[in-house]
């Protein structure tokens, strides 16, 4: 109950020396502060003030916090007895500017605490501290060309006496200028920022030296400090660059580009190699953009340069005006009055860009002849008329002055279609013109026409380039792309694909019109008929076998044409292309096979040649009818005219060969059950042949002319054996070998040679002649008396 007594009759109890009331914050009851004086001077200790209690009863004073047993340490000290308050050193302001204690007072009787309360000392500060600058040395670079007012720079001064104070309130003065110029003058505001009044002029000082103050107000006793700032001047644009001169002849060759024909010389009194000093050049009265103007970084000069190929007939003088002026913009200053208050009274004057008029004398030289439409474009029509008038090129010499010779030629003419008149340049046809043809892209021909002035030395040349577009003609009728195709017989319809093309363009080419004509139109047909490709359908009637069709395609304009189509109807389900020889029933080896075929063409031509050895005008005489193999004896022909029998058996075909297409020739053998009568009929011929023929190549040459090498008995019995040992394995497939183009009818004489047959001759024996009835020796002697001739010679060593 004492406690709570005493605090709430704390004003009653408690006697201060100062009269000051308590007060409370947060909570807590704190006597009112005490003040030290900072660097306060002694004797020491001295006191401060006394704590009193109004008490019946005897109590012991405490003092703790800063200045007692917190730092600063041994600052304070209170009598336990008395409550009197001690100080016992000197305290720093700017350390300690106040200090927080707690009061206390125990009751002796049973050192309970009676009291508890808090206690501030303020720190009273003196002006100990001079004002102090961030940096001692300022350093700035300002330009000359800066206008007054601007701000320059800012300097900073700091106090550590207490703020708001007189002792930290700071004054900035400026204390000198090194050097002093008449015209620009330097000011510091209350912050610290630099300025200036009037002009700079970099050539009366570029740079200046200032020293400036920063001091407080204190009262006692007011303190300062300094500072140096240093302010460079950077060259300003205050003196424009002049044009002095030139050099060069100032005379360019027409035609050309890429020539420095003039140099323009320019002074400026500003530092070399800055923005100030520098120039950039520019060029009046180039209407044509013909040239150009640079720099030189070096020198300042300008160097004009001709960067568009001048005309002399076109412009023989070119008339300029060239200004320079600084990359850096031009300033001026000047100052008229220096009021006390506020910024000087100055002026500036405008630029005047320094300029210098040139010309530019173009010179002549031969130009090469021009066509006035180098680029041409006309339409002509296919297949027109050879001489007819195509075009007409007009050149021109643009130099003057003298008598000039033009000459027109064809340049460019790849298939050699036109000629051109050498003095008129009129363009004429000399070939017929063909769409068609691999010159010509999408319907157009390109031709070239030059012109050569004649009198130049070395001769000049223009080129014009003339775009014909062809106009097509329906001049081309469909073709075939193939015309051997194969089909599948069988029991149903059956079909393959036919292919058209026509070289024409559109509308003169497909999609066609297919039809069947002739005998086998009832059993071949079109589905469809029309198109690029149609299907070629076989009836079901159509049996296994070689078929010549008539097959007429027609444009889209209705121009036709009649083409023969072989067809090979055969069973699919031996081989998928009945084209192609198939293996037959009993494999035989690919060695046999290929000796089996050449015998058979062997046979073949032997028998061919038999038959048509006496054709030609040849007197045979009497001929027998018949020949005795018994006595080899010849028998009268009955033939009234002598050799108009010799004819080769007509080839059994269907049909005639229709359009450019002849079918393949076959000769068939009918070969019976006696081999050996059939060996020796054959044998026989080819022996009498070739002892009156002798021994050559099989071929077929531009005059179908035929003969054959010498083959020997042994060779002939070897492959006639090898024939009639497999002819019982081919004889269902004689007809299922692919057919042969023979030739065009067209380009008969253009056929090559067939490929020869190697047979050897080095088994010739002329004995063999000597084996030949009389019969066969009459009648080689018939068709080769030399033949017998050198025979007799073999035999009897002289003639």
């Amino acid at each position: 109950m004492a406690t709570m007594f005493n605090y709430l009759v704390l004003v009653g109890i408690i006697c201060l020396c100062s009269t000051e009331p308590l007060r409370r914050h947060k909570r807590s009851w704190i006597i009112d502060s005490f003040d030290i004086v900072e660097e306060h001077p002694g004797p020491f200790p001295y006191e401060l003030g006394q704590i009193k209690l109004d008490r019946n009863y005897l109590v012991e004073f405490m003092l703790k916090g800063k200045g007692v047993d917190e730092d600063p340490k041994g600052v304070l000290s209170i009598d336990s007895k008395t409550g009197v308050i001690k100080v016992h050193r000197k305290v720093d302001f700017e350390q300690y500017s106040v200090l927080m204690l707690t009061f206390q007072a125990k009751n002796e009787s049973n050192s309970a605490i009676d009291t508890q309360l808090g206690m501030e000392v303020n720190i009273l500060d003196i002006n100990d501290n001079p004002p102090m600058f961030k940096r001692k040395v300022y350093n700035v670079n300002i330009s000359e060309a800066a206008k007054q007012g601007s701000f320059v720079v800012g300097v900073l001064a700091t106090d550590k006496d207490a703020p708001g104070s007189l002792n930290s309130t700071i004054d900035y003065k400026i204390i000198s200028v090194t050097p002093a110029t008449k015209n620009s003058e330097f000011y510091i505001g209350d912050s610290g920022a630099m300025s200036f009044k009037g002009c700079l002029d970099y050539e009366v000082a570029n740079k200046y030296t200032i020293t400036v103050e920063a001091k407080d107000r204190g009262e006692v006793v007011k303190l300062s400090s300094t500072a140096t700032i240093i302010i460079n001047l950077l060259d300003g644009n205050n003196h424009i660059p002049v044009i002095t001169g030139q050099t060069g002849s100032g005379n360019v060759m027409e035609g050309t580009n890429g020539t420095s024909p003039l140099k323009i010389h320019t002074t400026d009194t500003d530092t070399r190699l800055t923005g100030a000093w520098r120039v950039r050049y520019s060029i009046q009265g180039d209407k044509g953009g013909y040239f150009s103007i640079h720099t030189d970084p070096d020198t300042n000069d300008g160097i004009i340069t001709v960067i568009k190929s001048l005309d002399f007939e076109e412009q023989r003088e070119h008339k300029l005006t060239i200004s320079v002026e600084n990359e850096e913009p031009y300033f001026s200053c000047e100052v008229k009055a220096k009021p006390i208050d506020g910024l000087w009274t100055v002026i500036t004057n405008p630029s005047k860009p320094s300029s210098i008029n040139i010309t530019i004398t173009v010179e002549d030289k031969n130009d090469p002849p021009y066509f006035l439409d180098p680029n041409r474009k006309i339409v002509m029509e296919e297949n027109g008329v050879i001489g007819a008038f195509a075009d007409k090129v007009t050149a021109v010499d643009p130099d003057t002055g003298r008598p000039h010779k033009l000459e027109y030629s064809i340049g460019q003419d790849p298939a050699g279609w036109f000629r051109v008149n050498k003095t008129s340049g009129e363009i004429f046809v000399k070939e017929t013109l063909d769409r068609e043809s691999s010159h010509v892209t999408n319907g157009t021909y390109t031709v070239t026409v030059l012109v050569t002035e004649m009198d130049d030395h070395p001769r000049m040349t223009g080129t014009a380039t003339i775009q014909i577009y062809i106009e097509d003609k329906n001049d081309n009728i469909p073709l075939l792309k193939e015309n051997v195709v194969s089909v599948c017989q069988s029991d149903e319809v059956s079909s393959t694909e036919i292919t058209a093309y026509d070289p024409d363009g559109d509308p003169y080419s497909g999609p066609f019109s297919f039809e069947v004509i002739g005998d086998h139109k009832g059993e071949w047909s079109f589905d469809p008929s029309y198109g690029i490709t149609v299907h070629l359908v076989k009836d079901k009637s159509v049996h296994a076998s070689l078929y010549i069709l008539i097959v007429k395609i027609s444009d889209k304009q209705g121009k036709f044409v009649l083409q023969n189509l072989s067809v090979a109807a055969c069973d699919c389900a031996v081989s998928p292309n009945c084209l192609l020889q198939r293996n037959t029933q009993k494999k035989v080896g690919s060695s046999a096979i290929g000796i089996t075929i050449f015998a058979a063409l062997m046979i073949l031509a032997c028998l061919l040649l038999s038959l048509t050895c006496s054709c030609g005008t040849v007197n045979f005489g009497n001929v027998p009818d018949k020949v005795d193999n018994g006595t080899n004896a010849l028998l009268p022909s009955n033939t009234e005219t002598l050799g108009s029998d010799c004819k080769v058996p007509p080839i059994p075909w269907n049909k005639p060969p229709v359009g450019n297409v002849i079918p393949p020739r076959s000769l068939q053998v009918q070969v019976g059950s006696s081999s050996n009568s059939i060996e020796k009929q054959i044998w026989k011929q080819i022996q009498w042949k070739n002892r009156y023929q002798g021994s050559t190549l099989i071929r077929r040459s531009s005059h179908r002319s035929q003969s054959a090498y010498f083959i020997s008995r042994s060779t002939l019995q070897s492959l006639l054996s090898q024939r009639l040992h497999s002819i019982q394995f081919l004889e269902n497939e004689l007809l299922d070998y692919e057919p042969h183009l023979y030739a065009f009818e067209d380009i008969s004489e253009k056929c090559e040679d067939l490929d020869p047959i190697a047979l050897p001759i080095n088994e010739f024996d002329p004995e063999l002649f000597s084996d030949l009835g009389p019969a066969f020796k009459h009648l080689a002697s018939i068709c080769n008396p030399g033949m017998r001739e050198k025979t007799e010679v073999m035999k009897n060593g002289t003639r």
